[in-house]
């Protein structure tokens, strides 16, 4: 079993940046990927990217390509999403997400392990 916490989420004004960070406790951190999700009003929930569980593959959706940044510490049991430059349609509650395995997966019915969400509000 893993405990996913997700934090850092808030209110941001267009352009601004956010940093995301999703604690983990369970099982070892790093039999993990990593992902983030979104789900926006009214919205189906989406990627956004993942981790390999080495941390040496990543992979990212293209609308926040060159935008945001996904990390871990695997010491600390932690994966971070950076988030610049952010858009009013990047609003949406954001969840990290865990696969266990080695395997980079878009597809949310292939995780394991969900967080509660954090909201990220970005203003006009």
């Amino acid at each position: 079993q893993v405990q996913l916490v997700e934090s850092g989420g808030g209110l941001v004004q267009a352009g601004g940046s956010l940093r995301l960070s999703c604690g983990a406790s369970g099982r070892s951190f790093n039999w993990y990927v990593m992902g983030w999700f979104r789900q926006a009003p009214g919205k189906e929930r989406e990627f956004v990217t993942a981790i390999s569980s080495s941390g040496g593959s990543v992979y990212i959706a293209d609308s926040v390509k060159g935008r945001f940044t996904i990390s871990r510490d695997n010491a600390k049991n932690t994966v971070y999403l950076q988030m610049n430059s952010l858009k009013p349609e990047d609003t949406a509650v954001y969840y990290c997400a865990a696969r266990l395995g080695t395997m980079i997966s878009v597809r949310e019915y292939e995780y394991d392990y969900w967080g509660q969400g954090t909201q990220v509000t970005v203003s006009s």
